[in-house]
């Protein structure tokens, strides 16, 4: 009989407790409007584009960096496929420019970030002034609209009549980057990056490579995000989402992701999405909170999280010494 005992991720289990506790103080508290099949579906569908977007932070950050770019590669991904449509483009063939843009913008980052040694926030922050100056350019600074109904008939499907696609789509991008992140050798050396670079360095592994990679890969979900959003709205904006920056920076963080790198789970970050997007749902139910605290609230909790997980890894770092 095998000895072998079941690691459980603490951070996971606090942030289903969490979770747990908000469903039932929402039910309790407004019943007749959180507990609706329509309620739910809203929130699928919301979540799966900054939820993407989130992931992409959260690798990126697990790397030792972080993306600022995420919303506005999803932006510019959304501007080009939607051009392209509008001048009766192929439904294949506009998911591909998407995809290949999006690639194409993360890589850049990485370029930045690995060769020029330029810090990843501050390039990051230059590159999305960079790919929004060109969606405004590219779309006459107005608003891409008019995409066809082949294309946008995604976001008003479900499968079986419940569960949305888009929220399908963002399920099979956590549980492919879950498998990437726990199950690959690239995974495993995005953590000894983010980790300690020097050491990773002297252990043989090509860091330039694995950080280029990183951002790549959060560019490519970028743009998925952006073939979302396009399908869901109908349009494209450069400056659409501007808010999403912060949103998905709190995600990465409230879903266990070390900022400082080397730490977090994809599981984690999918379950930090669902809180916060049913937070959010929750808050708009009380018409005498204004959307102007919104931002407010997501800065206290960001704050909030952070000086709870400096408080947990001190706990930590003294049960370790304690030890050994």
């Amino acid at each position: 009989m095998s000895n072998k005992k079941i690691k459980i991720d603490s951070n996971i289990v606090r942030l289903l407790i969490i979770l747990l506790v908000f469903i039932v103080l929402a039910c309790v508290t407004k019943p007749s409007q959180f507990i609706k099949i329509a309620n739910f579906q809203t929130m699928a569908k919301a979540l799966s584009e900054y939820g993407l977007m989130a992931v992409g932070v959260g690798i990126c950050m697990i790397s030792g960096g972080i993306d600022l770019s995420t919303v506005y590669i999803a932006n510019l991904c959304g501007i080009l496929s939607g051009l392209y449509l509008q001048g009766g483009g192929n439904n294949a063939v506009a998911v591909l420019i998407a995809l290949v843009v999006g690639a194409a913008c993360g890589a850049f980052n990485g370029f930045l970030v690995s060769y020029l040694k330029i810090p990843a926030m501050l390039a990051t922050l230059g590159s999305y002034q960079l790919f929004q100056g060109i969606a405004i350019v590219i779309s006459g600074g107005s608003t891409v609209s008019g995409i066809p109904a082949s294309f946008t008939s995604f976001a008003t499907t479900a499968l079986f009549s419940y569960i949305p696609l888009s929220f399908v789509v963002f399920v099979l991008v956590c549980a492919a980057m879950t498998f990437v992140m726990s199950k690959t050798k690239f995974g495993t050396r995005m953590y000894l990056v983010g980790t300690n670079e020097k050491a990773a360095r002297f252990a043989g592994i090509r860091c330039n490579k694995i950080l280029i990679q990183t951002y790549l890969l959060s560019g490519l979900i970028s743009g998925i995000a952006g073939l979302l959003s396009l399908a869901r709205l109908n349009s494209a904006k450069a400056d659409f989402g501007s808010s999403y920056t912060m949103q998905c920076i709190l995600i990465a963080v409230l879903g266990g992701v070390n900022p400082n790198g080397g730490f977090g789970t994809i599981p984690g970050i999918a379950i930090a999405v669902l809180i916060l997007q049913m937070m959010s749902s929750y808050l708009n139910m009380f018409p005498g909170v204004s959307n102007y605290y919104r931002n407010l609230i997501w800065g206290v909790a960001l704050i909030g999280v952070l000086i709870m997980n400096f408080i947990l890894d001190k706990r930590r770092t003294q049960k370790l010494s304690k030890t050994s």
